[in-house]
């Protein structure tokens, strides 16, 4: 395979480390890099980024340039659909060039078709794969292959699916991303989160229900969520600073796909603050996993964990970043394939990761 020349956008913890795996990767060459943030300008992207050594590459927030550099791909790791107008104007532009765009960061666009997605975050992109003769995926972990790839994949086993669950099951002491004010842990209980109001969390995190639906060949009657909070009776160290006691350490919630008046297809997420945290929540047969669980026939559970293995002591939710920020990077290939427009896991062949293995 030729080598794939791509512009990365972003180096928060998933672009930077997206980006240490394409300078050492033979299918993908890193051709530019492009920040939100003026004070991130102008350095090389080894600084941004923690590397060594200087890559000769230095970040850049102005699009234009980075649109000159004719890449195959823009593999955009922006901020999260709170800076929708940013992320959409970043990514609008690539596309009426003509350069395909792979995502993690608009996550209700795993599923453009989700109702919950406002014609404004749907019809400039629309537009801009017309003009350009572009097209444009996004995935993640949340929503993402951990919620789609991997239950569609188990639901081709079966002859018949009573129900499907996919469910994340994290231990958040050692991570540093944002979950104050969006899943209200370390807040107070009568807080509430913006991901606890039911069309947040719909539009945030629910797209791959009805994606599954559609896959399964059904129309959802309607998509209901479920939340819950369990408060610390004692305080907890986290690398972010202290859980204090009588705050919210655990939360779990659901997305429902209701079919004929019974739940078929649900995602859950239950995230804690220590493992001994909310004990009679579900957990997994080891720590940090994301679960799938099928009733049917045959009724199939699934576990996978995301680990490091180098030393590093990261934690198991970055180890789950990654794979997100390179289940992205290694759609280029396919994308660039693929008819003009949008693209979602249905579109897309099986992509085994080619150079992975060297």
């Amino acid at each position: 395979m030729d080598r794939k020349r791509v512009v990365v956008w972003g180096t928060g913890v998933v672009g930077s480390m997206v980006i240490a795996e394409i300078l050492e990767h033979p299918v993908f060459e890193l051709v530019g890099v492009g920040v939100s943030r003026s004070e991130r300008a102008g350095k090389d992207v080894a600084e941004l980024c923690g590397l060594d050594s200087p890559t000769g590459i230095v970040a850049t927030t102005s699009v234009e340039d980075l649109i000159a550099l004719r890449p195959d791909a823009l593999v955009h790791y922006g901020p999260t659909a709170q800076h929708a107008d940013d992320n959409i104007r970043v990514m609008s532009a690539f596309l009426r060039a003509g350069i395909d765009v792979c995502s993690t960061a608009m996550t209700p666009w795993v599923w453009p078709q989700m109702k919950q997605n406002p014609p404004n975050w749907i019809d400039p992109i629309t537009e801009a794969c017309a003009d350009g003769g572009a097209s444009c995926f996004t995935t993640g972990i949340d929503p993402g292959f951990a919620n789609d790839l991997f239950p569609l994949t188990l639901m081709g086993l079966c002859g018949e699916v009573t129900s499907v669950r996919a469910s994340e099951l994290l231990d958040y002491t050692d991570y540093e991303g944002d979950y104050e004010d969006e899943m209200g842990i370390g807040r107070p209980p009568e807080f509430t989160p913006l991901l606890e109001i039911p069309d947040l969390l719909i539009m945030a995190w629910g797209a791959t229900v009805p994606m599954i639906a559609h896959a399964a060949g059904i129309e959802l009657d309607d998509i209901t969520t479920t939340w819950e909070k369990w408060v610390t009776p004692e305080d907890r160290t986290t690398a972010k600073g202290v859980i204090e006691a009588g705050t919210v350490a655990a939360i779990r919630f659901t997305i429902n796909g209701i079919f004929q008046g019974r739940e078929v297809i649900s995602l859950e997420h239950v995230n804690r603050i220590g493992l001994d945290a909310a004990p009679d929540w579900p957990a997994g047969s080891a720590d940090d996993v994301y679960r799938v669980d099928i009733e049917g026939s045959p009724s199939i559970s699934q576990e996978t964990a995301f680990r490091f293995t180098d030393g590093s002591g990261r934690a198991p939710a970055v180890a789950g970043c990654l794979a997100t920020g390179l289940r992205a990077l290694n759609a280029v290939p396919a994308v660039n394939d693929l008819p003009p427009g949008w693209v979602t896991a249905l579109d897309l062949p099986l992509i085994p990761g080619v150079g992975t293995i060297r």
